[in-house]
């Protein structure tokens, strides 16, 4: 399988060797949907980044969260469970991993989730899907970050 992304950037006249260039630019994706994207305002300061734009890291932050989300929810479906919603208050944290590198160094997921019915998934079996979804997660299995969990 392969997976494409078209990511798209003009200078537009501003000083590029003086660093006085917007970092903002776009990320276009097969199913035609484009996505505004630049640097984070934390590592380029404003004007120079688009703080209403999606940054690398959250997007790595929510690509973690949605891979992780979708295996859950289709783990959840063949055991018999009704999911009605789905809420991730994911967190990155950005520091030095051992090589002294600045890199995304740990993951939380933090999902809340309200199942249909009278018989929710107990606590043990809600820890065995998110340990399978985990462990299932194609961006998980990706990173060199933690990637923890942490469910109610």
């Amino acid at each position: 399988m392969q997976f494409e992304a078209q990511v798209e950037w003009n200078r537009n006249g501003q000083d590029f060797h003086g660093q006085r260039y917007s970092r903002a630019h776009a990320w276009h994706f097969d199913g035609g949907a484009t996505v505004p994207a630049s640097s984070s305002p934390l590592s380029v300061p404003l004007p120079m980044s688009d703080a209403a734009a999606v940054d690398p890291e959250e997007a790595l932050v929510a690509a973690a969260s949605s891979c992780h989300m979708l295996f859950f929810l289709s783990i959840a479906a063949k055991r018999g469970h009704t999911v009605d919603a789905y809420r991730d208050n994911a967190i990155g944290l950005l520091g030095k991993n051992a090589q002294g590198k600045m890199a995304m160094t740990r993951i939380t997921l933090r999902p809340a989730i309200t199942f249909a019915g009278t018989a929710p998934p107990g606590a043990e079996e809600l820890e065995a899907i998110h340990h399978e979804a985990h462990d299932k997660c194609y961006i998980a299995n990706t990173l060199n970050c933690d990637v923890v969990v942490e469910a109610p």
